[in-house]
Formats: C-alpha cells, structure tokens, sequence
C-alpha cells in the first residue's frame, strides 16, 4: 500500500499566533506510516498582522498565498484545494482541512487515518476537538436531533461526543476533517456558494448522501476555543437594523446562500426556515434595546 500523501487545507486572517501554533503542532505529528508525506497549503486573507511573512519564515515549505480581504473561510478553503490539485507534486491521498485556531495533539492524524481504514477508507472522518481548558467538545460531527418527520424543526442539529469507537453523523463542523481522494473526487470541495458559513454542513450532507461518512473520531483529536457567543449579529445593543446587516453579511448568513442551503437540506420547510434566522435575530435585537 502507498505511503498517504496528505494536502493540510489551511485559511487565516490576522491570527498568527494561533495559525504558527497550528502548523507547530502539525510539525508534531507521529505514528504516522512510514513514508507519510505532509504538505500545506495556506490562503491568507491580507492579513495585516504579519502572518503570511512569519509563516513563510519558520515554515519555508508552506504553501503560502495571499488573497483579498473580503476572501472568507469557505472561499479560502476551495484556494487552498485547487492549489493542491496544481501543485506538480506527487498527487495526494487526503484533504485535512484544518482550522487555523486549532492544536492538533500529536497523534492526531494517525487517528484519523487509522479511523479513515477502520471505516473502509471511502469516507469523511471527523476529528472532534476541545476546549482548551479540556472541559468540553466545542466542535465535531453533528447529528439530527430526532423529531418528528413532519416537524418543521426536525433538522436541528446535536454534536456528537467521541465515545472511543467511530460514530456515524449526519453532517459535521469543518476544523478538522480528513477527506480522502476518492471521496473528494466524488463529494467535491466546498461548494462555491458557502462564502464562509454553512460550506462545511453542506458538503457533509452531500458526503452522506453518497453513503461516504461522514464518521466522527473516537477520542479528540486536538483543542479550539469556539468564537464568543455574543459577537456579530448577536452583539447585545446594536439595534435591529445593524442586527440584520450583520447576519446577511458574508460572515454570517447571506440571504442566496442560506436559500441554497435550506432548499438542498431543510425540504420541505425551507421557506419557513428560510425566513427564520432572521426574524430571530429582529426580535432579538428589538428586545436588547
């Protein structure tokens, strides 16, 4: 059997103490088999906090590329993928997409693998990850919460704790994922639609509907802290007009993109469901005030 040849998919902005710490702890990595190569590939989106220049100083066989300001993670993501496919170098076997705010512990990608032929090597494996502190799982693979069918909220989703065995989701958060070549060649990269949000659950539906995964880890497989929870549209005091400005921006929910997403996966309810992110957060933003 070939040595894996893994292609690390990598976006960041004005992060570069947690994107050098994230390419340290990948530099760590062991009881992978021999032979394994590793590249990255990293879309910097201009940041201005010098990240792209130290990354390429401490890490020189970095793939580095800067793009525009207004490149989020989704459209990073599809860069970095498209530049491992031009890369000339001997074709590769995986995808890692990695967060470039998550410390992978040292055998992380040899669980994954290991997860990736436990499975039958023709599926998504999702590495779940914790808080820093080690009290929580802040991302992983998602489940339906199991409603009722006809119930208009059926598709609300759980996250999946790592029970020591692979564990089958329905979708899953996109910080740690290892994708191997058949599946990406047949699923595809992130749709081109996902800016920033909703590109991760939308390629993991779209995994599970070619009955490949995805599958969630047994144990952690690192540590990432989850954004603060009063941030963005849910700032307290901002008014409904800034509130709503917010949640269709690019970083949040664009209203194309969450149709695109509602009318592939939330049927038959997606007008409904369409409509309400964002009378919540109106409502929400009315009662802050």
């Amino acid at each position: 059997m070939d040595a894996p040849c893994i292609a690390v998919l990598m976006a960041s902005h004005n992060r570069r103490e947690k994107t050098l710490a994230a390419l340290e702890s990948l530099e760590r990595q062991r009881g992978l088999p021999p032979g394994t190569a590793v590249r990255v590939h990293l879309v910097d989106a201009a940041s201005t906090d010098g990240t792209p220049q130290l990354v390429a100083e401490r890490f020189p066989d970095v793939d580095v590329v800067g793009a525009g300001p207004n490149v989020f993670w989704g459209e990073g993501m599809r860069i970095a993928a498209g530049r491992s496919l031009r890369s000339g170098l001997p074709p590769f076997t995986h995808h890692l997409w990695l967060n470039d705010d998550v410390r992978l512990a040292d055998d992380a990608l040899s669980l994954l693998l290991d997860t990736a032929d436990a499975v039958g090597g023709m599926a998504v494996v999702v590495g779940p990850v914790h808080s820093t502190d080690g009290r929580r799982t802040t991302y992983s693979g998602l489940r339906h919460c199991g409603r009722p069918w006809w119930h208009p909220y059926r598709h609300d989703l759980v996250m999946i704790e790592p029970t020591g065995r692979p564990e089958r989701c329905d979708t899953h958060h996109g910080n740690v994922v290892l994708v191997p070549r058949q599946v990406r060649d047949h699923v595809g990269d992130i749709d081109r639609r996902f800016w920033h949000n909703m590109g991760d659950y939308d390629h993991g539906f779209r995994a599970r509907r070619a009955g490949m995964g995805p599958f969630v880890a047994p144990r952690h497989v690192g540590a990432c802290d989850t954004n603060p929870p009063l941030s963005g549209s849910k700032e307290p005091g901002i008014g409904a007009r800034e509130a709503l400005r917010r949640i269709t921006s690019r970083r949040e929910l664009p209203c194309r993109a969450w149709w695109v997403y509602c009318a592939r996966h939330l049927w038959p309810w997606a007008p409904v469901l369409m409509c309400s992110p964002y009378v919540k957060t109106f409502l929400r933003a009315m009662r802050s005030r």
